[in-house]
């Protein structure tokens, strides 16, 4: 962390807010933590406290005081939570669409962590303290069962069933397009998009072994409803395999959905579900199978394609 420092604002700066020119001057550090340290009282405009959208007029003195965030840890948010399954050992749940399931930069709050703190007061150590009791991961716009390991036994024994592949994961996606056949597998390792870092990619040559399979359960004007299952968990797997194969995920414009649908409402999120989730007990080994239908919100979405009304375009 860099010692204090002062700034003069020249006149090209005119007319400039006060966090764009910090975060101009000061590129290693976000316009948020920036933001924050006004908001502390650590950045002086002239000798005065200001506020982040105090504008220049190029002729002031800025100092700083830069600060180390807090560090982060995971702490309890009283948060809705719907429980499936509970026991000594695990807790599953159904993540609803829009919920990150972990704390980390810019998510301190409102987690699928936060809430489980909350209900449960302590979760498994393994994973450190912004990801208590987190086996695996949903994505943020994904809903469906998630399991989660109350104990630090139980976390290492699931974990190695999801390493030797022994966690059985279902979902169900509708996506763009007419699929060819009724079942399909996808076979393609995934790597970070090199060219975009956001998104993953199954273009290279590299990356991490991946396997889908799919089923089809219905077809719809422009759409596939289909029952996938992945023998491998890579980052964006399903939402990455099926834009591969030229039927992108509804809703999911990262990866090539459109954004928007002629004659159609937006979706506002994927229509990505974790449907059903079978594991063994930790502790007697007996086999567990949760389930979670689709939300009621999809339904109604799906729904309305089989109205009259036109058919939404295929890609």
């Amino acid at each position: 962390m860099p010692s204090n420092l002062k700034l003069d604002v020249d006149p090209g700066h005119s007319g400039r807010r006060l966090d764009r020119f910090l975060q101009e001057k000061l590129p290693d550090f976000s316009r948020s933590r920036i933001q924050s340290w006004i908001r502390e009282g650590r950045v002086l405009l002239n000798g005065e406290t200001a506020r982040p959208a105090a504008l220049l007029r190029g002729t002031e003195i800025v100092e700083v005081a830069p600060a180390d965030p807090p560090p982060l840890r995971a702490f309890a948010e009283d948060l809705p939570l719907e429980i499936l399954h509970e026991d000594d050992d695990v807790v599953v749940v159904n993540k609803p669409a829009g919920m990150v399931v972990h704390i980390g930069a810019g998510n301190r709050t409102g987690t699928l962590v936060n809430a489980l703190l909350h209900h449960f007061g302590t979760l498994s150590s393994v994973a450190g303290e912004t990801r208590p009791g987190i086996v695996h991961r949903l994505d943020r716009y994904t809903s469906g069962v998630m399991l989660v390991a109350r104990t630090d036994a139980a976390h290492r024994a699931l974990a190695a069933q999801f390493a030797a592949r022994q966690v059985e994961k279902f979902y169900v996606a509708l996506v763009h397009g007419d699929i060819r056949g009724e079942r399909g597998r996808v076979d393609k390792p995934i790597a970070r998009d090199p060219l975009r870092r956001l998104r993953m990619t199954a273009k290279l040559a590299t990356g991490r072994k991946a396997l889908t399979e799919y089923r089809v359960l219905e077809r719809l004007s422009g759409f596939t409803f289909l029952e996938v299952r992945i023998m491998t968990g890579r980052m964006h797997q399903i939402r990455v395999h099926m834009s591969s194969i030229g039927h992108p995920v509804a809703g999911d414009a990262l990866y090539g959905a459109p954004s928007r649908i002629p004659g159609r409402r937006p979706l506002e999120r994927l229509f990505l579900h974790s449907h059903r989730l079978g594991f063994q007990s930790p502790s007697t080994g007996r086999p567990i199978v949760v389930e979670c239908p689709l939300p009621c919100d999809l339904e109604d979405w799906m729904a309305e394609l089989k109205l009259p009304g036109g058919s939404p375009p295929e890609l």
